[in-house]
């Protein structure tokens, strides 16, 4: 019985005269998965990210925090230390994350309504959640 394979079984293997020699690495790169969602994964990836709601004070919180700032204001140049929690929205999703920061108050921008920390983070006072520091011990909270 002859196969129908008998006629070219023998014959040398093909070497091109135009194109170079493949390296076994490019012609397995040839089979590797195809990509056919590009990104998928990274939007997967950002839809399981959890955000926080921003948390809304009221105006007994709200006072507290403006007079702790006041207090900071007119204890400036002590240099206290000073610890701040606050929200920074998310720039790609609804909600965001709370952080918080130490250190100490450069100065209070009225203006812009922000607090200038020494080691140059600026924190909108809108977005301010609570703020700790051993110079409000009796502070009434």
């Amino acid at each position: 019985m002859t196969d129908k394979y008998d006629d070219i079984i023998n014959l040398p293997h093909h070497v091109s005269e135009n194109r170079p020699h493949m390296s076994m690495i490019d012609r397995a790169a040839q089979f590797s998965p195809f990509a056919a969602l590009t990104g998928y994964e990274d939007a997967v990836r950002e839809t399981e990210r959890l955000t926080e709601q921003k948390i809304s004070l009221n105006e007994t919180e709200i006072n507290l925090l403006n007079d702790k700032l006041n207090f900071i204001q007119e204890n400036i140049k002590s240099q206290p230390t000073v610890s701040i929690t606050f929200f920074t929205p998310d720039s790609r999703k609804n909600g965001g994350s709370y952080s918080t920061v130490i250190g100490t108050v450069k100065r209070l921008d009225t203006y812009e309504k922000a607090v200038i920390m020494t080691d140059g983070n600026v924190i909108p006072v809108e977005d301010i959640l609570k703020i700790e520091s051993e110079i409000f011990k009796g502070f009434g909270e």
